[in-house]
């Protein structure tokens, strides 16, 4: 019995140094992988100059500049593929700074969740964030703590929405592609609430004030958490605004309002606050919310 324990021992001691050398080795080639070219770190930084050219643009407020760099303008936000101002916005970048120099200005944040640089764009003196905005190709979109231009470029679109200056505010096109259609409304209007009425999508302007949205479901969902969401304009990510039906107030509302209401155009009541730099309207009563006619 002894002399077979004294065979065993040796035998259980090659075992574990084996395997801890192949543990080693597998940790150490990972690691090699990891320092490769091929195999950059994620960017924490942005690496783009302050002076560089502009090499493609995307849509109306994403670019590409020389190295490969993905640049988000800041302070506005244009349509994306599909919906009618894109062509016009994109169309307009390019005129104004494809395959040109410009300045690149950081505010506060460098770089988003999605890696690309945020940054005001300048061609010579002209603030090109502004430009678009003044032009009614884009809107304003403005998140703490990137604020530095937020009074010149909400200013601009004020004069445009009021002047109706653009693919944005001329009339002829809304989100989502649609023919624009007047509706009627019974309950919630300015002359009977004493509130203003705003489309859903300019909600982030009016942050802690109690006014009345108007825009159109374009996507609603029960969560995992029974909370209904209903998106304005874009189903989620890419909602202008959302209007929450919590699961202790639901008793009150139709059956299955994330149903009821999708793809129909309302007007909501309420204060409007922000969540995750979107803004929303909680809806507690049935009263807050009326479909157009």
């Amino acid at each position: 019995m002894l002399k077979e324990n004294n065979k065993i021992i040796p035998g259980i001691f090659l075992a574990v140094a084996a395997g801890a050398i192949i543990v080693g080795g597998a940790i150490y080639f990972s690691s090699q992988e990891k320092g490769k070219p091929g195999s950059p770190l994620p960017l924490v930084q942005c690496p783009a100059p302050s002076k560089v050219m502009a090499t493609k643009i995307i849509d109306g407020d994403t670019i590409i500049v020389e190295g490969g760099y993905h640049v988000r303008l800041l302070g506005i936000d244009a349509d994306e593929r599909d919906y009618p101002c894109y062509e016009p916005a994109k169309n307009r970048l390019e005129e104004l700074i494809l395959n040109k120099e410009i300045k690149l200005e950081k505010d506060i944040t460098d770089v988003d969740q999605y890696k690309r640089c945020l940054r005001y764009v300048f061609l010579d003196k002209q603030n090109i964030d502004l430009e678009l905005v003044k032009e009614g190709l884009t809107i304003a979109r403005f998140y703490e703590p990137d604020i530095k231009y937020k009074d010149e470029i909400t200013s601009a679109e004020k004069t445009a929405i009021e002047n109706k200056i653009g693919c944005k505010w001329n009339g002829e096109n809304v989100s989502g592609g649609e023919e624009k259609t007047n509706f009627l409304w019974e309950k919630l209007t300015p002359e009977k609430t004493g509130l203003k009425v705003i489309d859903a999508c300019q909600g982030k302007n009016y942050s802690g004030k109690e006014i009345i949205a108007e825009g159109k479901i374009s996507g609603a969902y029960r969560s995992k958490t029974n909370t209904i969401f209903l998106n304005f304009e874009k189903p989620y990510p890419n909602q202008c605004f959302t209007s929450v039906i919590f699961s202790s107030d639901q008793y009150k509302f139709v059956q299955s309002p994330e149903k009821y209401y999708s793809q129909k155009t309302v007007r909501i009541r309420g204060e409007i606050k922000e969540y995750q730099r979107k803004p929303e309207i909680i809806l507690k009563d049935p009263g807050q919310i009326e479909i157009g006619k």
